[in-house]
This record gives C-alpha cells, sequence and structure tokens, in this order.
C-alpha cells in the first residue's frame, strides 16, 4: 500500500494543536502528532523531519511505548508508514554525520519491531534524500546503508562476529525518495531516477517533487509548470523502464506553495492527477475543523491516480521572462520580508539554516526566510507572493498558460483578495498590481490590519490575525 496522504511537520499553521505543550512544537509533542495523524486523521503516512530540526530518533520505540494497543492492530511499516527525512551531505557539511546515526536508527528500530510484534518487521524502510541533484547522491545513502551499515553485521570483533553479540540488521535494503528542489533538479528528474534505476530491481520508486522552495526561487507559475513538466517526464521512465513511479507532491496551504487545504482538495488533485501521495502540512491539520481534515483526507484516499499531461516547451520560453521579473521584485523587497519575518511565530524548533552550523537559503544571493515565512510576511504586508512578476506576462499568455496550470486564475484570485493597494506608495514599481486587483473583491479586516503593518506598527499578534483570516500562516 503505496500512502495517498503524508503528514508532515511543516509549521504554516496558524493555531496550536491542542495536544502541544508549547507554541513551537518539538519533542513530545510530535511523538503525540504521529498517533494524532494515524488515529484521529488517518493519513497513512508521517515524515519525520531529521533534515533541518531538532528530533527524536527513538520515535519508534516511544510510539510502541504510548501506544501499544493500536499499534498491535496496525503495524508500522505496513498499515500506516514513519519515513524520515534526512539530511543530504553534499549541502549540510555540519549534519553530514547525522546521516549515519538516521541510517542507524533505521536497523535499531527494526529491533524493536521485533520484540513488540515477536517477528521481522521494518517499521521505516525508506528514506528522504532533500536537494537530490545526481543519481550519485541517491545510490551514496543506497549504498551506505546496504554496505556499510548492514554488512558490518559480519566483521570480527575480538572473538565473535558483530551480529552474534548485538543481533542481525534488518531491513537489508532500504529505499532512497529523491526529492527534487531546483529548476534544474526538477527538469532532469527524469534521467536522475534512470540512473538510479539502472543496476536495481525494483518493483516501485517513489519520486518527492518540492512546491514551495521552487516558488520562491523561480516565482508561482514556474514552480507549478516546472513540477508538472517533471511528473510527465517521470511517468515516461516508469513506463520505459517497466517500474511503477509513485510520486510526491509537497503541497501547503498558501497557492504559492501548493493551496492543498481541505476545501480545495478536489482542486489539486486535479492539477496533479498522476501524483500518488499529497502532503497534509500543519495549517490543512490544524486550522480547519477536525471533521472537515478527516473528510478532505478521505476524499484523497478515494480518488483513482490519474496520468500526467504533457507540458510543452513554449511554455517555459513565457516563463523565462516572468522568473526574472519576480525575482527582481522579490529581492527589492527582501529587506522587507527579513524585518516582517522576525514577528512571524515558529510552530516547530528548527535548526537555523544560516550562519555557522547551517546553509544558507538564497535566491540571487540575497539571504531570506524559509518559505513559510517568506510567504507569511509577503502576505502580513499586503503582498501575496502569488502575485510578484506578473508584470512581465500579457493577459494572453496568462490565458496561454492556464491551459496548463489549470487553477492559474482560482490562485490568484484568492491571492489578490489579501492584497493591500497602499503597498505602491511604499514600493512604486508594484503599480500595476493596483490595477490588476480592481478586478477583484478584497477582504477589508485583512486590508485593514497589514495596513498598520506597513506604517511600521508590526508586532506577532497582527501577524498572527492577518493569518487566521486567511487560513494558513504561510
Amino acid at each position: 500500500m503505496i500512502p495517498r496522504v503524508m503528514s508532515t511537520q511543516h509549521p504554516d499553521n496558524v493555531f496550536i494543536p491542542f495536544f502541544a505543550t508549547a507554541p513551537d512544537m518539538g519533542g513530545e509533542d510530535e511523538i503525540t502528532e504521529v498517533f494524532y495523524a494515524f488515529n484521529v486523521l488517518r493519513a497513512e503516512e508521517q515524515m519525520w523531519d531529521f533534515e533541518g530540526k531538532e528530533v527524536d530518533e527513538f520515535v519508534v520505540r516511544k510510539l510502541f511505548e504510548r501506544y501499544p494497543n493500536f499499534f498491535r492492530k496496525n503495524r508500522l511499516g505496513e498499515d500506516f508508514r514513519l519515513t524520515p527525512r534526512v539530511p543530504n551531505p553534499s549541502v549540510e557539511k555540519a549534519e553530514a554525520k547525522l546521516l549515519l546515526e538516521t541510517l542507524e536508527a533505521v536497523a535499531r528500530s527494526a529491533d524493536y519491531a521485533r520484540l513488540f510484534y515477536g517477528e521481522e518487521v521494518a517499521p521505516i524502510f525508506e528514506v528522504i534524500l532533500p536537494m537530490t541533484t545526481s543519481s550519485a547522491e541517491l545510490n551514496r545513502v543506497y549504498h551506505l546503508y546496504k554496505r556499510y551499515i548492514v554488512w558490518k553485521q559480519y566483521k570480527r570483533v575480538y572473538d565473535v562476529k558483530l551480529y552474534e553479540w548485538i543481533g542481525r540488521f534488518f531491513p537489508e535494503e532500504i529505499n532512497v525518495i529523491p526529492l527534487f528542489e531546483t529548476k534544474e533538479a526538477l527538469l532532469n528528474s527524469a534521467e536522475i531516477v534512470r540512473e538510479y534505476l539502472s543496476d536495481k530491481e525494483l518493483e516501485y520508486q517513489r519520486v518527492f517533487l518540492a512546491r514551495s522552495d521552487p516558488a520562491m526561487n523561480y516565482g508561482l507559475i514556474s514552480a507549478v509548470l516546472y513540477d508538472k513538466k517533471a511528473l510527465y517526464e517521470l511517468q515516461k521512465v516508469g513506463e520505459e523502464e517497466s517500474v511503477e513511479i509513485y510520486p510526491i507532491i509537497g503541497v501547503g496551504g498558501a497557492p504559492f506553495r501548493g493551496h492543498f487545504t481541505p476545501e480545495n482538495v478536489d482542486a489539486v488533485l486535479a492539477e496533479y492527477p498522476s501524483v500518488q501521495t499529497y502532503t497534509a502540512q500543519s495549517s490543512f491539520k490544524y486550522d480547519r475543523p477536525t471533521m472537515e481534515v478527516i473528510k478532505a483526507i478521505e476524499r484523497v484516499k478515494s480518488k483513482s491516480r490519474g496520468k500526467a499531461e504533457e507540458v510543452p516547451e513554449e511554455v517555459f520560453e513565457i516563463t523565462e521572462p516572468y522568473t526574472e521579473r519576480y525575482q527582481k521584485e522579490m529581492l527589492a523587497l527582501a529587506p522587507m520580508i527579513r524585518e516582517v519575518a522576525r514577528y512571524v511565530p515558529s510552530r516547530r524548533r528548527r535548526k537555523l539554516h544560516v550562519g555557522l552550523f547551517g546553509y544558507s537559503r538564497e535566491v540571487n544571493g540575497s539571504a531570506l526566510p524559509r518559505a513559510i515565512k517568506f510567504t507569511a510576511a509577503l502576505y502580513s504586508i499586503g503582498v501575496p507572493p502569488e502575485l510578484l512578476g506578473l508584470s512581465a506576462l500579457s493577459e494572453k499568455e496568462l490565458e496561454f498558460l492556464s491551459e496548463y496550470y489549470h487553477g492559474l486564475y482560482r490562485d490568484l484570485e484568492f491571492a489578490f483578495r489579501y492584497f493591500n493597494p497602499r503597498v505602491a506608495e511604499r514600493f512604486p514599481f508594484l503599480e500595476y498590481l493596483v490595477k490588476m486587483a480592481k478586478e477583484y473583491e478584497r477582504d477589508d479586516r485583512h486590508g485593514e490590519i497589514t495596513g498598520r503593518i506597513l506604517k511600521g506598527e508590526i508586532n506577532e499578534g497582527l501577524v498572527v490575525e492577518a493569518a487566521s483570516i486567511r487560513g494558513f500562516l504561510g
């Protein structure tokens, strides 16, 4: 059973879950969250994020200890999945050795499962590798586990072989799921996957396509179309190699990050029909009534996969100048984004991705907050990021792009509802949006709050109040 809904720890929620012991969830709260996602929401998978966060590597043991009745009836690794996102040593040098610890934890978790179930069960057998750019990176992780974590059990330690002393390692292999996040990686994803599959006999391969970081780097429209191009090419690889490809797409609450909300589920399913697994991020789970969330997850699970649509190359001839304009406008707003982002509350205890022990998220050389705070900051000043770069496109070009990005006009209408025309007084290059906004209804209360922030009244209370109106933080 390949999951249809993956619960994630991405912190785009306005409201704090009832089980949280602090506004910024972490540690024990996230153990409870896994159980809540499985038992109440009935999501089939939880991503356990070792990349960028302080997390509990004993999650499997704690789940068995706290919720034994549930997990005796619902096997972890079969009925429900726990899938770690691990550090990529090619990028995260300071966290590189955490990859070793994470892979060791895979085998250790199987020991807990053996004691719990009385037989061999692998509660974790897949890992997600972020920022994948080559098949070599995937093969390194695959062989690191197989040749070094598992095979070392046959080495002799003084008078015994390692497995005779500490027990056998299980599972013997793991699946590695590439997470593609850049334009180049997305457009090359099919060939990267083809190379990775070339020397393996796999029944299926899961592939994770990002939505948030591509949107932040290249603009909303380009991000959607890069993903759709990747989905079509991956579909072709699966057919040619006779391997089932199961795509995952990382969709969040704002249209900029995927517009995956309980009320917009059907539109997202129609936009990405070939996707197998959709990510239910924190806003999806905690900013709507529980019954609405459960019904939305059931709609996803009941929908059959379709076919990916071909995206012609001429689409990207149009999006290139759009991306250039988006980046230019975004960089002009960067100082304001950084200032307001300081007041966007953190909902997870994350490691910093800048500074001594992190890598920097940059767009054209300008350091920016992560995608959720980036999106929240722009909405908070009345400039939804979905709208940036539109001056590069004619109405005819927008109509043409909407043939392949089907929800384009719907997403723009949503974003214009939260646009504040007064932002052009501070940033005159956005005057074109004031003219476009005349065609759309706007939320007056949201406009009042963003107007106060624009005038310099920046505080967390106003940021959160505006977020509660639109239904997501970022």
